[in-house]
């Protein structure tokens, strides 16, 4: 991943001379003791956006805990209330809303710290990229990129993803799907938590255009061979490898820093490209959890 992209870092924020704190300097973490019940970022990404609304399932994803620099808490503070989506799965989105256009969406599930998305954002500026993660350093570094480089055409979405397509989104509404390095689950007894699962692509399905591509890519190389099973043997998508198998890295997926590392080890990539059919192709399907 070229650093361009890379949020900037400062020096730790001093006192000043008339005892107040100096205002936050990007890349200096964020101490801050809060009341009870105050929220972390009052105007940013809510803590649980869905809260008890929905029934608990089997959690594809692992919040994880950790510290958020002042640069990233400002831009979440800022940029949220106009870049922002807490998916609570209380209203329908209107995509072009959103955006404030009518250009293609994708979506894109689990981004990291957001710097491979805010380069493909740079280069395709007409396709609209809806992010979603539960990191929260991720999301305010992304946002932070977003504005560096004047990228409108990313929203950053924050919750759930499955809440996001069965209830908030409507159908055929998405040119895309993409999901870049997804939590591998390597425990066999983990594997239920893995996301491409033959339920989840049932929801995808129901959300997303005819011809529309989903692309999966993982270094999990056990996790490889089980997208390719569960995507090859849904009706709804089709390889587009004319031999079946997996895809060399499009030109349009960035290679990042740690991708990079890991192929400097020897690890394997495997990217996968496959298409939504046509809706006539096969009987129109209800959407179902996952």
């Amino acid at each position: 991943m070229s650093d361009s992209l890379n949020a900037s870092e400062a020096p730790r924020s001093r006192s000043t001379d008339s005892g107040e704190a100096a205002p936050h300097a990007p890349g200096v973490s964020v101490r801050h003791t809060r009341a009870k019940g105050e929220p972390r970022f009052p105007d940013g990404p809510s803590a649980d956006p869905a809260g008890s609304h929905f029934e608990r399932r089997i959690r594809s994803f692992q919040p994880r805990r950790s510290r958020v620099t002042a640069g990233q808490a400002d831009a979440l503070q800022r940029l949220w209330p106009t870049w922002g989506l807490d998916i609570d799965g209380q209203r329908t989105i209107d995509l072009g809303e959103l955006f404030g256009n009518d250009n293609p969406v994708v979506l894109e599930i689990g981004f990291g710290m957001g710097e491979a998305t805010a380069q493909m954002a740079a280069a395709d500026p007409g396709t609209n990229i809806l992010a979603v993660d539960v990191h929260t350093p991720g999301q305010g570094n992304l946002l932070n990129l977003a504005e560096q480089h004047k990228l409108s055409n990313i929203r950053v979405g924050n919750g759930d993803a499955i809440i996001l397509l069965r209830e908030m989104l409507t159908p055929d509404s998405l040119d895309g799907l993409r999901v870049y390095f997804p939590d591998p689950w390597p425990k066999k007894r983990h594997h239920k938590r893995r996301l491409i699962q033959p339920e989840f692509l049932d929801l995808a399905a129901t959300r997303l255009k005819p011809g529309a591509l989903v692309h999966c890519a993982t270094d999990w190389e056990p996790y490889a061979e089980q997208m390719l099973e569960v995507l090859t043997a849904h009706p709804d998508f089709e390889n587009t490898q004319a031999g079946g198998g997996f895809a060399a890295r499009p030109d349009f997926r960035p290679l990042t820093r740690f991708e990079g590392q890991g192929l400097d080890k020897g690890h394997v990539v495997n990217d996968l490209l496959f298409r939504r059919v046509q809706h006539g192709d096969r009987p129109d399907q209800s959407p179902t959890g996952a």
